[in-house]
């Protein structure tokens, strides 16, 4: 099948036959402990579908401890929130004008960072079904060669809580991260041919993943890692 932003199926394109369900009362997370990486480069991409909106739903956290961490999510008032904290400073704030409460459609979620660039809103770029998101209501972009820490030595990648708070309710699937490359949404989803105001996903299996990358197919069961 193909996941769609209008929550429809088509028999033809790239075949995603899973999908993983996270539970917020259950504080459901996945978690991985990182090596050294990229310090200024990478791409967190998921197609999302909320089941309730009105709580802090969490996409991606990173923490290395309680001075260097950085969050991902949806506000319980619906907006994208991107946080980077920086040795005990806020390194760059990024909230969306617009919010995300639909329960019924999957969106395709993806965030590149590449602090090197000379053009600060370049630095973090967001896309939302293969559409750049570009009207925010607050917009702090990090610094030059801001170290976004992400791939330290121990640090820990966390996809769907917030070590244990504020974690995601409802479905992801494709979920990708990537070390060391700032990719656009190109190389996560496609406009459909026939219909070319639906967005849909793509083969990713192809793309440089860097040290501490990964992909999240969800094919196995139980506590099988995937």
């Amino acid at each position: 099948m193909i996941i769609l932003g209008t929550n429809s199926i088509k028999d033809t394109g790239y075949d995603v036959a899973n999908s993983l369900r996270f539970n917020d009362g259950s504080s459901e997370q996945l978690y991985r402990v990182t090596s050294a990486g990229s310090d200024y480069k990478g791409t967190f991409s998921a197609w999302v579908k909320k089941s309730t909106p009105e709580v802090e739903n969490t996409m991606l956290y990173g923490y290395y401890n309680s001075n260097n961490k950085h969050t991902l999510n949806f506000l319980s008032s619906g907006e994208l929130y991107i946080n980077l904290i920086v040795d005990a400073s806020t390194a760059a704030t990024l909230q969306t004008n617009r919010t995300f409460r639909d329960v019924s459609a999957w969106t395709h979620v993806a965030v590149a960072w590449d602090t090197t660039q000379g053009t600060a809103s370049n630095r973090i770029k967001v896309y939302i079904n293969g559409v750049q998101e570009t009207s925010f209501a607050t917009s702090n972009y990090p610094n030059q060669n801001t170290n976004i820490q992400f791939n330290r030595n121990t640090s820990g990648v966390y996809v769907g809580g917030q070590a244990g708070s504020n974690t995601f309710d409802g479905y992801m699937c494709e979920v990708v991260y990537i070390d060391g490359t700032a990719y656009d949404q190109t190389s996560f989803g496609e406009f459909d041919s026939s219909s070319p105001n639906i967005w849909k996903p793509i083969d990713v299996s192809g793309l440089t993943f860097g040290t501490n990358g990964f992909y999240c197919e969800f094919k196995q069961s139980g506590t099988s890692t995937d």
